[in-house]
């Protein structure tokens, strides 16, 4: 995975260079600003909070949730692969690190999708209802596997072959790393990632079993 590079060189007493990274100056610009939920979705990612993430970083916050080493690996060449190029500003080369910026996340939203964020990446309730309204058959608040695949279709734009793939990727993981026992996908956990705040409550949530696991291998 590429490494962060640093954002700006300046030049020190006798001619040094002296780089300046990005982490030691402190968070990026935008999160010195309220963020829009879809930013607040994505900024879990951004783990040294530069305003930048890179596939590293994607893959350590899909393994901080619970996801295997293969699972976070694809997912993040995919994601990085398919947001990255929407998002990066303007007269900005980036070469081949493939990196998402969380100020333009809202430039990487791909068609064939729920509509629960606007254009801007700003939360619709209507759109969040809509989804268990129409296809939470067996319980008003969760959906199973099968009325999943129906909110897919349902969405589906003709010919949007990206958006299709980009919409089956994100729900079935969701629902791979957050179905229950009986295999239900739970309205309140939908709304967390669409706010912003399930990836932080999964990851404190698998502290503990970490540190478990950590105990009894040493005691074995």
């Amino acid at each position: 995975m590429a490494s962060k590079p640093a954002d700006a060189t300046a030049t020190g007493g006798g001619g040094v260079a002296v780089v300046h990274d990005s982490a030691a100056a402190g968070e990026a610009e935008v999160y010195r600003s309220e963020l829009t939920p879809l930013q607040k979705h994505v900024a879990f990612f951004d783990r040294n909070k530069d305003g930048i993430i890179y596939p590293s970083e994607t893959y350590e916050g899909f393994r901080a949730i619970g996801a295997g080493v293969v699972l976070s690996a694809v997912s993040a060449v995919f994601i990085n692969g398919g947001l990255g190029p929407k998002t990066i500003p303007e007269n900005t080369k980036t070469g081949l690190k493939l990196p998402i910026y969380v100020k333009n996340i809202h430039k990487g939203k791909h068609g064939s999708d729920s509509g629960v964020y606007d254009a801007n990446g700003r939360f619709v309730p209507e759109k969040f209802e809509e989804i268990f309204k129409k296809h939470a058959h067996t319980r008003p608040d969760a959906l199973t596997d099968k009325e999943l695949k129906e909110l897919l279709q349902s969405n589906r734009e003709p010919k949007d072959f990206k958006g299709w793939l980009g919409g089956f990727t994100e729900w079935k993981v969701l629902y791979y790393l957050c179905k229950d026992k009986d295999g239900f996908l739970h309205k309140d956990t939908v709304r967390a990632v669409y706010d912003g705040s399930l990836f932080a409550k999964m990851e404190q949530e698998k502290q503990p079993r970490i540190i478990l696991t950590v105990l009894r291998n040493r005691l074995l």
